[in-house]
């Protein structure tokens, strides 16, 4: 295997990369990530094009997830990102290795490698070997309350698992109007307190020139999954163009309250 990884980002030669790869009948690749110091194997993941385009883009692992239908970054909710650091295909074109410098630990459970369980031929069953490097009630306890809500005595919702405002102080009398006011939040964090690894702060690091570009692929995928018409693709192209525009808001420093006063003075 030859490395076709140079440097921290493959922006400029990605689209040309990703021409030479094979992917499956649903349009996808397995992807191992190994440690690039100890050489141990860590995950086994599937991208699509776009998620492998954001790898090679951003320097950090993205994958395709088939659960939840979505792109997502490895270690997006932990922090427990993946930084490549070399990137192979196999002799087929239809594999990937990805070299990485692991933060923290690859396996949600605690474990550095998801590959924590061996074969006992003595009991005939998979013994866990090794220790957790972390523990996921820690890391993952306030994760999983976000964006939840609970019913007051006025039939409002508010945010749980932050602070009012970590949340934007606000109530809500529509639940999933709320997310938008989440993501903002998180977006207007990202600017003030970077966090590497980041693809927000990515887009706030190359600027207005970057973002707007952004928008604008975003758009013309809308178009494309709307002539298609293709509900599916529809909803994650639109959720995409959503999250660049309001990227594009906090960028220029606008709030969500002054587009729904536009929007109500033209009603």
């Amino acid at each position: 295997m030859k490395s076709i990884w140079v440097g921290n980002s493959m922006e400029e030669f990605s689209d040309s990369l990703i021409d030479q790869v094979r992917f499956n009948s649903d349009g996808l690749i397995p992807a191992i990530i190994q440690d690039e110091d100890t050489g141990e194997v860590l995950m086994l993941g599937y991208m699509n094009r776009d998620a492998l385009k954001k790898s090679l883009e951003t320097g950090i692992t993205h994958f395709w997830s088939r659960t939840r239908r979505k792109i997502w970054m490895k270690g997006e909710t932990s922090g427990h990102i993946q930084k490549i650091k070399e990137a192979f295909i196999d002799c087929d074109g239809d594999a990937l290795l990805f070299k990485v410098e692991q933060v923290k630990a690859a396996c949600h459970t605690g474990y550095k490698s998801c590959f924590y369980r061996a074969a006992d031929k003595a009991s005939g069953t998979w013994i866990v070997e090794g220790e957790r490097v972390f523990i996921p009630e820690e890391v993952y306890a306030n994760v999983k309350n976000y964006g939840q809500h609970k019913m007051d005595g006025t039939n409002e919702r508010t945010c749980l698992g932050k602070d009012e405002k970590s949340c934007g102080g606000r109530t809500f009398t529509n639940r999933e109007a709320s997310v938008l006011h989440e993501l903002y939040d998180v977006i207007v964090d990202r600017k003030l307190h970077p966090k590497e690894g980041s693809y927000t702060c990515y887009l706030f690091e190359k600027g207005i020139d970057k973002i707007l570009k952004k928008v604008g692929e975003e758009s013309a995928e809308v178009i494309i999954a709307a002539k298609n018409r293709v509900k599916s693709e529809v909803i994650y192209e639109v959720s995409d163009l959503i999250y660049h525009l309001l990227v594009v808001l906090v960028e220029q420093g606008i709030s969500l309250e002054e587009i729904y006063d536009e929007l109500k003075r033209r009603r």
